[in-house]
């Protein structure tokens, strides 16, 4: 895996001469938009103030499993209310390195829900619903998202041009640097969307190629029909735009098997191959995997694999693959190569999880220059 000093040197030294450039870019970013909580369960309370945290998934996982038949009492305490939502995360990322963005999304109608409140002071953000509402339990291992979803409805094509504004919307969509749309799994009139934007504004743009994001966001609970049916949509965007599809280990998993690839891949020269499986089925720009301790980006046949800095106990785990997919269209619209952007993406996301905040370019810069364990 490519993580050098070098190379962390050059993309600092890159990051910091293209501030300016940085500024110039423009990013419309949506649909969704959560309030979350952040939340611990609790193994042993030791008194009003202190208790031991469950640590692992597994252990949970045993402790329901032995309250079959009978009952249980989990404690969970809250250790953070934040926006939340695949877009606001992303957005406020891209926000944070001095990217003009517009957000679009659902952040609560007819007022903004006060977590978006200093969101809405860093990016233009227009909000056309209520949010969805996220208990996030963190462990060790990896985290359980409770979603509560039923407001994501109201996320589609006709409250968008009653709402926003049709010509806003197209404004947007015509112009910007980035568009990125993500959380296609829990906004369950998304694929209707983009027909609608492929139907009616795709036809009338012109101009030079911009970028387009796509994050399926944990499709396994979407059927195989429409999953394939959301495929064939973003690889219809192709045709107008570069797009970027980023995937983390679990989606890049599910996404090979609902494209009848039987391979399941849990290290890197595995995932390495399923890029390469997945790119002959999606030939899309640029296909990006970031499980979490490296990424790989998939460009022709060419696959590059970046190691992040990687953490054991971090002090957020809830956002990390938004901050890394920030990062990543950073590079790319900043010209860097799949490389450069992989090691943007990752430092990215680990310098959240470390600060439970967004980075600066020259916050970036600077973890790069003091990479964990040098």
């Amino acid at each position: 895996m490519t993580t050098t000093v070098e190379l962390r040197e050059l993309c600092a030294q890159r990051l910091l001469a293209a501030a300016d450039r940085a500024g110039q870019c423009t990013a419309f970013v949506g649909l969704d938009g959560f309030v979350d909580e952040i939340l611990h369960a609790v193994d042993k309370r030791i008194d009003a103030q202190s208790y031991e945290r469950v640590p692992t998934i597994a252990r949970l996982a045993e402790r329901i499993g032995e309250a079959a038949g009978k009952s249980t009492n989990i404690e969970l305490v809250n250790q953070l209310t934040k926006l939340g939502g695949n877009g606001p995360i992303m957005a406020n990322a891209l926000a944070g390195f001095g990217l003009k963005v517009a957000y679009l999304g659902n952040l609560g109608y007819p007022h903004l829900h006060p977590v978006f409140d200093e969101f809405a002071r860093r990016a233009e953000v227009c909000s056309i619903a209520e949010p969805g509402h996220t208990d996030a339990l963190e462990f060790e291992d990896g985290k359980i998202m409770l979603g509560k979803h039923s407001s994501l409805k109201d996320v589609n094509w006709a409250n968008i041009q009653a709402r926003f504004g049709r010509d806003k919307f197209a404004s947007r969509f015509q112009s910007s640097d980035l568009i990125a749309f993500v959380n296609w799994t829990m906004i369950p009139h998304m694929s209707d969307l983009w027909e609608a934007l492929q139907r009616e504004l795709c036809p009338n743009l012109n101009g030079p190629r911009r970028k387009m994001f796509f994050d399926l966001a944990d499709p396994e609970k979407r059927t195989a029909q429409d999953i394939s049916r959301a495929l064939k949509l973003i690889l219809q965007f192709e045709k107008h735009f570069d797009v970027i599809l980023g995937l983390n280990e679990k989606e890049a998993n599910e996404i090979g098997e609902a494209l009848g690839l039987s391979r399941k891949a849990h290290n890197a020269e595995a995932l390495s191959s399923l890029a390469r499986e997945l790119g002959a089925k999606l030939p899309v720009s640029t296909l990006v995997i970031h499980p979490v301790s490296y990424a790989l980006a998939l460009s022709g046949d060419a696959v590059d694999v970046v190691k992040g800095p990687y953490i054991s106990r971090p002090k957020i785990t809830t956002g990390a693959g938004d901050h890394f997919n920030a990062g990543f269209c950073l590079g790319k619209l900043l010209g860097f190569d799949n490389t450069t952007s992989l090691l943007t993406g990752v430092t990215t996301s680990g310098y959240y999880v470390r600060a439970a905040s967004s980075p600066s370019l020259s916050q970036l810069a600077g973890f790069l220059r003091k990479w964990p364990g040098k």
